[in-house]
C-alpha cells in the first residue's frame, strides 16, 4: 500500500462514535413489530413504525450503524450508475418511473427528517454524475440520460463536470445530496427511542418461527415474541425463498483524505470504468477544507490482494488529486440483485408476517429510507404504487435474470468445489500478520498468525453454507467469497449471513 495510507477504519465511524453503549437483550420480550438490523433500512423501518404507532424492538448483532451504513460512502442519490435504460428495456417505462419516482421521494423524505429533527449531519445538495472516459461510450451515457429524463428525473447529457480530468461524457441529476450517515442514523435512533422504540446491541438474531405470533431467538437464548418481524441485515440470515441464489456480495474499498476547498469536485460522481471508481468530497474542518472519497476497486469477499487494490485505489487519488492528504481507509460490502432491483417486502411466497429488505447493489442510503417506508406500508397494510417493484416474491423477471443467477451460482459452486481443491501451503511458510487456509496433520485449517509469531487456527468452513473462507491481508479479516460472510481473526462473526463463529481449532 502506499507509504501514507493504513486501512485505519471508516471516518463516519470516527467522527460519530455514538454515547454509551445499548444493552443486549438479555430476557424474553412481547412486542409488535421486531426489526433485525439498525442500519439504514432497519432503523428507517422502526422509527417509521414506531411514528405509525407500533410498538418496535430493534435487535442488533453489533453497535448501531457500525457495519454496512457505517462505511459507505455516503450519497444520496436516485442516479444509480447505468440503471434506467436498463429497467426501461426489462420493467418497461412505468418500471423505470416507479424506480426514480420512489428513490426520489426517498431522498425529500430524509431531507424533511433532517430539517424535522434538527440533524446535523453535514447535509449538502449536490448534483449526481456518471461518468466515462472512453469516446466509445458516450452513446451508452446519452442513452442512460434519455431514459431517465423519460423515468422523471431532472438528468441530461453533459461533456463538462468538476473533475480534474476530461470525460467524453456524463449523466447529470440535478438537486441529488450527500451527509454524514452515522451522524443522520445515532439521531434518528435517540428519536426511536424517544417515541417509544427499544434498540438493543449486540444480540445476534439465530432463529426465526414465522408463524401467528412470530417468535425470534437470540443468540444469548431469549426470545422475542411479535406479530411481525422484518429481516433487514443487509444480507438476509434467514433465507425462506432462496434468495442466496439471488444475491451475490460485493466489496469495495475507500480511501479518504484533505484538499482545499477550491478543489472541490463540486459534485458526486462515478463511472463504470477502471473496475469503479466514485468520488465526493465532505466539510471537514473550520478552514473550509473538504474530505476527499475516493471509492472504487469491487471484488467479490475472499478472492485476490486487497492490498494491491488499495494501493491501485491510493495510486489513483494522488495522480488526480496531488498533493491530497490521505488519511484514512476502510472498505465496505454490497449485494447485488440478479435482477438490478432490491428485495423490499415479504420474506416468502408464504408469509404473512416477516418481510425482508436487501440487495440494494451500492445504493442502500436511498433504498434504506425507501424500503422503511414501504416496509411500513407492507405493515400497516397502506398501498404503496411501487410494492410490486421491489416485491422479492416477483416471478416476472425470472427468465430475465436467469443468466445472471446462473452465473453467480457457478461462481458459488466453483468456491465450493475448486477452493477444496487448491493445494495449501504449510503453516511454517506464514509471515507475521498473515493468514491462509493451510494443511496440518492431514486437515485444512484457517489459520493466521499474529505479530508476535502466535498461530490462531480456526475451521475453514463458513458457518452459513460451508464454503471455505480466504484471508483478507488488509483487513486482518476471513471472508467467504460465495455469499460474503465475514469473521475476524478469532473467529469471531464480523458480517453476515453467517450468525455463528468460526470454530476453533488446535495446532
Amino acid at each position: 500500500m502506499t507509504e501514507n495510507v493504513q486501512v485505519n477504519g471508516s471516518y463516519w465511524l470516527q467522527t460519530a462514535p455514538g454515547g454509551a453503549p445499548r444493552p443486549a437483550l438479555d430476557g424474553d420480550l412481547e412486542t409488535d413489530v421486531v426489526v433485525i438490523g439498525a442500519g439504514i433500512a432497519g432503523l428507517s423501518a422502526a422509527w417509521e413504525l414506531t411514528r405509525a404507532g407500533r410498538r418496535v424492538a430493534v435487535l442488533e448483532a453489533g453497535c448501531v450503524a457500525a457495519g454496512v451504513t457505517g462505511h459507505t460512502s455516503a450519497k444520496l442519490t436516485a442516479l444509480h450508475t447505468l440503471v434506467y435504460d436498463k429497467l426501461r428495456r426489462t420493467r418497461g417505462p412505468e418500471g423505470a418511473r416507479l424506480y426514480a419516482r420512489s428513490q426520489s421521494e426517498a431522498i425529500e423524505h430524509a431531507a424533511g427528517i433532517v430539517a424535522d429533527l434538527g440533524v446535523d449531519c453535514d447535509w449538502e445538495t449536490r448534483d449526481a454524475y456518471t461518468y466515462v472516459r472512453d469516446p466509445g461510450r458516450a452513446d451508452e451515457l446519452r442513452a442512460e440520460a434519455a431514459a431517465a429524463a423519460d423515468a422523471g428525473l431532472p438528468a441530461s447529457f453533459v461533456t463538462e463536470t468538476g473533475l480534474p480530468f476530461p470525460v467524453a461524457g456524463a449523466v447529470r441529476v440535478r438537486g441529488q445530496a450527500q451527509f454524514h450517515p452515522r451522524k443522520y442514523l445515532l439521531a434518528l435512533a435517540e428519536d426511536l427511542e424517544a417515541r417509544g422504540g427499544r434498540i438493543f446491541e449486540n444480540t445476534p438474531v439465530h432463529g426465526l418461527d414465522g408463524g401467528t405470533p412470530c417468535r425470534v431467538s437470540t443468540g444469548a437464548g431469549a426470545t422475542v415474541t411479535a406479530r411481525d418481524v422484518v429481516v433487514a441485515t443487509h444480507y438476509p440470515v434467514f433465507d425462506r425463498a432462496l434468495l442466496f441464489a439471488r444475491l451475490a456480495p460485493r466489496r469495495e474499498l475507500v480511501v479518504a483524505g484533505s484538499i482545499e476547498a477550491a478543489r472541490d469536485v463540486d459534485g458526486m460522481y462515478i463511472t463504470p470504468e477502471e473496475n469503479t471508481r466514485s468520488v465526493r468530497t465532505a466539510p471537514l474542518d473550520d478552514e473550509g477544507r473538504r474530505l476527499l472519497i475516493v471509492t472504487g476497486e469491487h471484488f467479490t469477499p475472499g478472492t485476490g490482494d486487497t492490498r494491491e487494490r488499495f494501493e491501485r485505489l491510493s495510486a489513483w487519488a494522488g495522480e488526480h488529486f496531488p498533493g491530497a492528504g490521505l488519511t484514512h481507509a476502510w472498505a465496505t460490502q454490497d449485494i447485488d440483485p440478479s435482477d438490478t432491483v432490491p428485495m423490499v417486502g415479504p420474506l416468502h411466497p408464504g408469509a404473512q408476517h416477516t418481510y425482508v429488505a436487501t440487495g440494494f447493489g451500492g445504493w442502500g442510503l436511498s433504498g434504506g429510507i425507501m424500503a422503511g417506508r414501504l416496509l411500513t406500508a407492507w405493515i400497516t397494510g397502506e398501498e404503496c404504487a411501487w410494492a410490486g417493484l421491489y416485491d422479492p416474491r416477483r416471478l416476472r423477471t425470472a427468465v430475465r435474470e436467469a443468466p445472471a443467477l446462473l452465473k453467480a451460482q457457478a461462481e458459488v459452486a466453483g468456491h465450493f468445489v475448486g477452493d477444496r481443491l487448491r493445494p495449501a501451503p504449510p503453516v511454517d511458510a506464514l509471515p507475521p500478520g498473515e493468514g491462509a487456509v493451510v494443511r496440518a496433520g492431514g486437515d485444512r485449517l484457517a489459520v493466521y498468525r499474529d505479530e508476535a509469531g502466535t498461530l490462531h487456527a480456526l475451521s475453514p468452513r463458513c458457518t452459513h453454507l460451508g464454503c471455505l473462507v480466504a484471508f483478507n491481508a488488509a483487513e486482518r479479516a476471513w471472508e467467504c467469497p460465495c455469499h460474503g460472510s465475514r469473521f475476524d481473526t478469532d473467529g469471531k462473526v464480523i458480517e453476515g449471513p453467517a450468525t455463528k463463529p468460526l470454530e476453533r481449532r488446535d495446532i
